[in-house]
This record gives structure tokens, C-alpha cells and sequence, in this order.
């Protein structure tokens, strides 16, 4: 049996979401047609609302609102010599919940894969070497996840940093190897944060 054009539209923009398989993309497409039409409209509302609003911080490429900086690049209380480096915005919350860090953060949206086609023009590193460069940083933090990708992108920003003269760390492996910052608890990531090692020596 197959479905009517607008219903396979749905099944199959659902199914380029990240995580979600065909299956499940055809159970969710069930659900949104089978609530009553209000709810569905707040959840399209709420989509083309924050598509509209929420834009990448110009300094560190976390998510802001309004085209300018995000929270945390405004606050003055922030360490400005201090950058932890995360692949995406989600680590920063993930961090921010261990009380731990005082500094500002850099995002590569996304981590070093060839295989993949994310290469170093891909992520922010370019923009990561301006702001050491202009903004006086003294230490960064490499936070990027316990896994394959997230090690090969470690050891490209130690490449990258380590000519420019600045103290360049990794958090310690309290994490899972292969897990990723977003579901690790505030204890094993304070810990990690707590424990960080100098990388390239």
C-alpha cells in the first residue's frame, strides 16, 4: 500500500531528521496527523519561529537570538581567557550544568570526519586561530567527544594552536569512550573539566 503524496512529503521530510529512521518518521507523520490540528500548528509555529529568531553568535557560533551575541559571549563576568572548544551548542549546556566553567566557548558545529566530508573548512577552526589571536586567550580547552571523530578533531586543533603560542587542554577521560557530552551527568563531566590535561607535550 502506499500513501498519498502529502503523507509520503511528511514520512519523508521527517525522515531527514537526524536519528530518525523510516519507521520512525512514518510513527511521528501518524501521530501529527492523528492530534488535533492546534497542537500540530504550535509545533509548526514553533519551527518557523526559531528558524526566524535564533542565528549563530558571530564570535563563538553558539546559538543567540536576535543577530547578535549569545548569552554567554555578552556577559562580562565571563573568563575571556579562557575558551572551551565543543562541536556542538547542546555540549554547552551539557558543560554549563557542572558549575565548573567561568569562560566563553568556541563551536566547531561539528567534528573532523573526511569520510564524512567534514574536513577543516567545514568546522570553525579558522575562526577559533582569529580569536586566540585577537582576544588575548591564554588557555583552550579541546572538549570535543570521547570518540573517534572527536579525537582526530583534538589533534588537529593541537596542530593548529600549539604554533600560536597558547596553552592548549583536553578534559579527562571521565567520559565513556565513544559517548557523547550531551548525556554524560554533572558529576563524570565536572570531573572531567576538573582533571583536563595539557595536549601536544
Amino acid at each position: 500500500m502506499s500513501y498519498s503524496s502529502t503523507v509520503q512529503e511528511l514520512i519523508d521530510q521527517l525522515g531527514r531528521l537526524p536519528g530518525i529512521g523510516p519507521k520512525s518518521a512514518q510513527r511521528i507523520a501518524f501521530h501529527l496527523l492523528k492530534v488535533p490540528t492546534d497542537d500540530a500548528l504550535r509545533l509548526a509555529r514553533a519551527i518557523v519561529e526559531a528558524k526566524e529568531k535564533v542565528s549563530f553568535c558571530p564570535r563563538c557560533f553558539n546559538l543567540a537570538e536576535g543577530g547578535g551575541e549569545c548569552a554567554i559571549c555578552a556577559d562580562p563576568r565571563r573568563e575571556t581567557r579562557l575558551v572551551c572548544v565543543v562541536e556542538d551548542s547542546q555540549d554547552i549546556v551539557a558543560v554549563e550544568r557542572t558549575g565548573e566553567f567561568r569562560g566563553r566557548y568556541h563551536v566547531l558545529q561539528g567534528a573532523f570526519s573526511p569520510i564524512d566530508g567534514v574536513g577543516v573548512d567545514q568546522l570553525r577552526i579558522k575562526e577559533l586561530l582569529t580569536r586566540v589571536a585577537d582576544e588575548d586567550v591564554e588557555e583552550v580547552i579541546v572538549a570535543t567527544n570521547p570518540n573517534l571523530e572527536g579525537e582526530a578533531t583534538a589533534a588537529l586543533l593541537v596542530r593548529y594552536l600549539k604554533p600560536l603560542g597558547v596553552r592548549v587542554t583536553r578534559i579527562a577521560s571521565g567520559l565513556p569512550v565513544g559517548g557523547d557530552l550531551e548525556y554524560a551527568d554533572e558529576l563524570t563531566l565536572g570531573r572531567a573539566l576538573e582533571g583536563r590535561h595539557e595536549l601536544g607535550t
